[in-house]
């Protein structure tokens, strides 16, 4: 939506699934998860709806088909639909649900807004058809940040598990949040994870209990500059009516909750990874404690897990995501032997400062989903003597604080990616003793089964990496792969990027023994 665009269309009376929606001409923006459960989900309801994407591929014209058999208006794949708003049955749109990656700036966005048509995501449409006739109605705590959250909404989805309630991870993670309010049994909870993208696109969400877990320069590009960025972020605060949950260590996120506009008698709650202050959860001698939710809270804590529970080693990155979850947790009264429990038998999963091997005394460390240097540096700071594998798609930012930040700890660094100008700059700017050793493999392409397209393999620019590691890396240091910038310049995805390194080092070793 436009900032300051005057709607047209008021769609207020749309609150609930039993609300009047048959009729309603809506365009849906963007065929992928959340785009095609927005459109079922529309259609159900009785809407006239068209979708549009740009991409003509296989997929879409499988989803597309789908969407027509179940009662889609149209379905307008192609380049060429993405400049005009499309009539439906003659009619101008009354509504038009933007999938997460279309920017606002996009034209077809763009005419919406200068047409005073609402433009939703499918976070907004699901809080407004949550409320249906017969079926469970579920409190929404919703999580955001730079880094962090999906490990967050994960470790809350399983402590409200632990607590014995029927609860789901769904939005940005996984299942799309309109798929987990339609479940027909309903949840008690849901544990929401939302990108600034979905925030932008968002206006009346109400939940029990928001978080922001940090905040740092990430997609510039998309929101038109930082500042927008942070504002996007702090949309989750709106409305929050129980606990505003935030990172007592970033005055950033800190001014978000004081300028945020909350229900009456919303609390704000601190979470950090020292000794809390009063209302908020922090660590005392390795322990998690609750010094926000207990009765006594002047001149008490209730302990909830010891961190060395949750993993024989407990990063600070980890201990501060631990800290937010069961500060949401305990916003929605889960008692602390639950904390423990769904902490305690959590896994982070693949893909995240993920030991792959050791040889040596060399740790080789998988941490592919450090997308954005923020990222990077919960990572970096976590060993003394690092070999870097860093590089990919930069999107904008830059790395001068955290090359400052690091140097000390910088054996070498290996370069790969496409998008190499500002991490290369700020490595010889402010670490110019620190051998940078280049990646010289760029090509990634290779051929379909079918030969009608290239598909991205990094395996060779990532084998090629490995192997300099190996080569500059003794006993006591740690190879870090935590490229600090998207991975689709040479990788379809950070998954395959990380598989790809996995893969190289257990070459490397077998290759040592053979």
């Amino acid at each position: 939506m436009g900032r300051g665009t005057l709607m047209l269309n008021n769609l207020d009376h749309l609150t609930r699934w039993e609300s009047d929606w048959k009729g309603l001409r809506v365009v849906v923006a963007g065929l992928g998860l959340s785009g095609f459960s927005a459109a079922d989900t529309l259609i159900e309801l009785g809407a006239h709806v068209v979708v549009i994407d740009g991409a003509d591929t296989e997929v879409n014209q499988s989803r597309g088909e789908t969407l027509k058999i179940v009662g889609a208006t149209d379905v307008l794949l192609g380049a060429a639909h993405l400049d005009e708003l499309p009539l439906i049955n003659g009619l101008a749109p009354q509504l038009l649900i933007a999938s997460p990656g279309w920017n606002p700036r996009q034209p077809l966005l763009v005419a919406a807004a200068q047409a005073g048509i609402e433009i939703w995501g499918d976070v907004e449409l699901a809080w407004r058809v949550r409320e249906k006739e017969g079926r469970k109605l579920a409190e929404w705590v919703v999580i955001t940040g730079t880094n962090g959250k999906t490990t967050t909404v994960s470790m809350t989805e399983a402590i409200f598990q632990a607590a014995g309630l029927r609860a789901i991870a769904a939005g940005n993670v996984g299942t799309p949040i309109l798929d987990a309010i339609r479940d027909p049994e309903g949840f008690d909870v849901i544990a929401v994870e939302l990108s600034s993208f979905q925030l932008h696109y968002t206006h009346t969400m109400s939940p029990l209990a928001s978080v922001v877990l940090n905040i740092a320069e990430d997609h510039v590009d998309w929101h038109g500059g930082f500042e927008f960025y942070k504002a996007d972020k702090a949309k989750i605060y709106e409305r929050t009516r129980v606990a505003a949950i935030y990172n007592a260590e970033e005055p950033v996120v800190e001014a978000m909750v004081e300028n945020a506009d909350v229900t009456e008698g919303c609390r704000a709650i601190g979470f950090t990874t020292n000794v809390p202050g009063l209302s908020m959860v922090g660590v005392v001698d390795g322990l998690l404690v609750d010094r926000a939710f207990i009765e006594d809270r002047k001149n008490s804590a209730a302990e909830l897990i010891a961190l060395d529970q949750m993993g024989e080693v407990v990063p600070r990155h980890t201990a501060s995501n631990a800290a937010a979850a069961a500060a949401l947790a305990r916003a929605f009264g889960v008692e602390p032997e639950a904390v423990a429990k769904g902490l305690s038998s959590f896994d982070s999963g693949d893909h995240r400062i993920q030991a792959v091997a050791r040889r040596d005394d060399v740790l080789w460390i998988n941490d592919s989903k450090a997308t954005n240097p923020h990222a990077a540096n919960a990572a970096l700071g976590a060993f003394s003597s690092v070999v870097w594998i860093a590089g990919g798609l930069s999107k904008g930012v830059e790395y001068d604080e955290l090359v400052t930040a690091h140097v000390k700890r910088l054996k070498a660094v290996i370069v790969i990616g496409t998008d190499t100008a500002a991490l290369l700059g700020a490595l010889q700017r402010h670490a110019p003793q620190v051998p940078v050793i280049m990646a010289e493999v760029r090509e990634t392409g290779v051929e379909t089964a079918t030969g009608s397209a290239a598909a991205k393999d990094g395996s060779a620019v990532m084998a090629q990496a490995v192997k300099r590691a190996a080569e500059v890396a003794t006993a006591g240091d740690t190879v870090l792969m935590a490229p600090a910038a998207a991975s689709m310049d040479q990788f379809t995805s950070y998954a395959q990027r990380g598989n790809a390194f996995i893969d190289a080092v257990r070459a490397l070793m077998e290759e040592e023994t053979s």
